[in-house]
């Protein structure tokens, strides 16, 4: 009767390394996915999600579109938000600049960042931003005020596209969300607790 081969002691070591390489791939992916994901959104105009570009614009088109804009604020940030005009017109290929005025209506600093999509979605691929207040972080001291612009244009190419054709009318639509910051938390804490001299 043969004896049963010796099982490598190397086996079980190589399938734990395996294991640990495997799960930091994973986490790391995790924490990737959704840069990666506004990334390919903003390339692409996926979801309705506008086009980024520095380059600035092509040559002018000749569709003229009219482009709505939308302004909210989250229920926990206390700022008001609205656009400095309700709609233009423009012709495609044209840029533009259009502000926001924004005021913090609280007695301290807070923070906030925008989430923007264009409607219909099939226009987002063809709105491209040149300058966005969105692609940061935002922060307004007590009361304070200011106005933000947003520089644009629409792609020519939307000319071409047959899901646009019957498309006169673009919107594009920011909501601003608070941002927790725990320095700001921990500072103020600090200052209460810190008896006065």
């Amino acid at each position: 009767m043969n004896a049963p081969a010796p099982r490598s002691r190397k086996r079980p070591q190589m399938i734990a390394a395996a294991l640990v390489v495997g799960t930091a791939a994973m986490l790391g992916l995790s924490f990737a996915s959704a840069p990666l994901y506004r990334a390919f959104c903003a390339a692409t105009g996926f979801g309705g999600t506008p086009r980024t570009d520095l380059a600035g614009a092509p040559s002018p088109g000749e569709r003229v579109l009219t482009v709505r804009f939308d302004a909210n604020v989250a229920r926990d940030l206390p700022w008001r938000f609205e656009p400095e005009v309700a709609k233009i017109s423009l012709r495609t290929g044209e840029t533009k600049t259009v502000y926001y005025k924004v005021a913090n209506l609280s007695d301290r600093e807070t923070s906030g960042q925008a989430a923007y999509n264009v409607t219909p979605g099939q226009a987002g691929a063809f709105f491209v931003k040149v300058a966005c207040f969105c692609f940061e972080e935002k922060r307004l001291g007590p009361h304070e005020a200011e106005e933000w612009p947003v520089v644009f244009y629409l792609d020519p190419a939307l000319e071409r596209e047959e899901g646009m054709r019957g498309v006169r009318e673009i919107t594009l639509s920011y909501t601003f969300f608070a941002i927790k910051d725990s320095t700001a938390a921990k500072t103020s804490e600090t200052a209460i607790a810190k008896p006065k001299g």
